[in-house]
């Protein structure tokens, strides 16, 4: 496997003296390297990534590449370095080392159940609020504790309403330029302060939706939610029909509703269909999934929660929740490419540094760390947290200056060990590499982050190559038009896995895959639901 750095051994003013190495490098480039983009001192590293990056698939399309000695800094590679192209997940890497230093790899969210009531033996006269702070990964079981808390304590009534309150965040819940035909994707959630995800992959603001045939032809599907609520309202027009006939059950919430339609048909013996399906405001969601666990507790309530009040002043906690530590948040954030968390994470950051829990204040926090890590912000543009917005441009300079950067940090081990790894075939460790590079140099040893949308694909991390030297590598593709790249971009990284860049003898790896136009964008794994990879 790849090494961690200790950040204890690292010299102080690394960051200082590769800066400095690498404008030098960029001057003497820009002098004498080929058209190509290899560095002047090429022994043959430029023209095997060059050869990768001449695939077919690539042909009218737009091509970023740096390669980096880590310890140095030193470039070894450069293939329009500075070009902004959209880096899709990639987007993540200064998210998520923005949280780490702005926010503290111990930081947690609470959840906090509140009154300002007063009590008379079982019955608390007053409302009771639940307030949230951000926290993407409260599942059901944990609004069931704070239930359980509550009645513990002998509290059977409340005279009074539950509050949801969500202000922390602001209530813009959707990022600029998300796809409008994303709206009930997984992918593409609601951002609230009090939110709720419905299994351990933390896909907050979702609802797991299971549709399996009925007991013979003609009857309506079989549907579970997870968890069950009464927050979403299934519409089954789908039908059973005989063995062997297609499957073409389908599953969508409609617009502005919580309502999920289940249509089409699903054949005798079919497996369930399972979709991950986003509801519509996540405060209300996890309200009533609370106002359920104190009905299932023994606890009365009057009314229907209201939705988007603050807490008072004074407000006593009576139950509350804690998240994981953010160092362990970072696995299922990076490992599967929530981004979900990464937008949590951002307005998280704008609260933290300004007060105000929105994506402009998020930003622009992230904006300020990111100079402070000697990347060049006026030379890209960062619209969202995740990579799902198409307006995120991010030159493969930047992305390789950040990545050497962050080994300085005293954090940085906890940082990089969330990358996913090449063919760890452990999910939680793999993440969306587990099925990439298997059988090759690359297998257990290269950590990096994965970006994928429509026509743009990155791959930006670290390698060990075949003599021992540690290098940092950025890709960004777009524009082309195959239904996947990602074959070029592996080969690009067990090249340098297999070769010994300082003596220069270089082992050049073929893609796999080359064919002609495919009419589909693939998805990068994380994003294929059910069969996550």
């Amino acid at each position: 496997m790849s090494r961690p750095v200790n950040p204890v051994n690292r010299r102080p003013g690394l960051r200082r003296g590769w800066i400095w190495t690498a404008v030098a490098g960029l001057a003497c480039t820009l002098t004498l390297s080929s058209p190509a983009g290899a560095g002047p001192a090429d022994t043959g590293l430029g023209n095997a990534i060059d050869t990768i990056l001449s695939d077919a698939r690539l042909d009218g399309g737009a091509v970023s590449v740096v390669i980096a000695d880590a310890t140095t800094g030193e470039r070894l590679y450069r293939r329009d370095a500075a070009d902004r192209l959209m880096p899709a997940s990639n987007t993540k890497l200064p998210t998520s080392v923005a949280a780490m230093a702005l926010l503290g790899p111990d930081h947690r969210y609470t959840t906090d159940v509140l009154t300002t009531g007063t009590r008379l033996g079982s019955t608390l006269h007053g409302d009771l609020y639940l307030r949230g702070s951000g926290d993407p990964t409260t599942l059901a079981k944990d609004y069931d504790r704070l239930a359980a808390d509550l009645a513990a304590s002998g509290i059977r009534r409340v005279t009074g309403r539950l509050v949801a309150d969500d202000t922390r965040f602001d209530d813009q819940r959707l990022g600029r330029s998300w796809a409008a035909d994303d709206e009930s994707s997984y992918y593409s959630a609601q951002i609230s302060a009090l939110t709720l995800a419905p299994d351990t992959d933390y896909d907050s603001g979702t609802v797991v939706v299971e549709a399996g045939p009925g007991a013979r032809p003609g009857d309506r599907p079989t549907v579970k939610l997870t968890p069950p609520n009464d927050y979403v309202r299934l519409d089954v027009r789908g039908t059973t029909v005989e063995q062997g006939r297609p499957d073409t059950l389908s599953v969508e919430r409609r617009h502005g509703t919580n309502t999920i339609t289940v249509s089409g048909d699903i054949p005798l013996g079919a497996n369930p269909t399972k979709e991950w399906i986003t509801v519509w405001e996540p405060t209300g969601y996890a309200a009533a999934v609370f106002a359920d666990a104190l009905a299932a507790h023994g606890v009365r309530i009057a009314g229907s929660p209201r939705l988007g009040r603050p807490t008072p002043p004074g407000a006593r906690v009576l139950a509350s929740h804690r998240s994981m530590p953010l160092k362990e948040l970072l696995h299922p954030f990076m490992k599967l490419s929530n981004n979900m968390h990464a937008e949590a994470l951002t307005k998280t950051i704008g609260a933290r540094t300004s007060g105000h829990g929105t994506w402009d204040a998020g930003l622009k926090a992230i904006g300020a760390h990111l100079a402070k890590e000697g990347v060049r912000t006026g030379s890209l543009r960062q619209a969202d947290g995740s990579g799902l917005s198409r307006m995120n441009l991010f030159p493969a300079e930047e992305l390789a200056t950040l990545l050497l950067s962050v080994r300085d940090e005293p954090w940085y081990a906890n940082w990089y060990a969330s990358l996913p790894v090449a063919c760890a075939p452990d999910r939680a460790v793999g993440g969306t590499l587990r099925s990439r590079m298997c059988s090759t140099p690359a297998a257990l040893n290269a950590r990096a982050k994965t970006g994928s949308l429509t026509g743009a694909s990155a791959l930006s991390g670290y390698v060990t190559d075949a003599g021992g030297r540690e290098l940092v590598f950025s890709v960004v593709l777009n524009d082309y038009l195959a239904s996947s790249v990602k074959s070029i971009e592996d080969a690009v990284v067990v090249t340098l896995a297999s070769s010994d860049t300082a003596k220069g003898t270089i082992t050049t790896a073929r893609p796999t895959g080359a064919r002609a136009v495919e009419p589909d964008a693939a998805l990068e794994c994380s994003w294929r639901k059910p069969a996550r990879c």
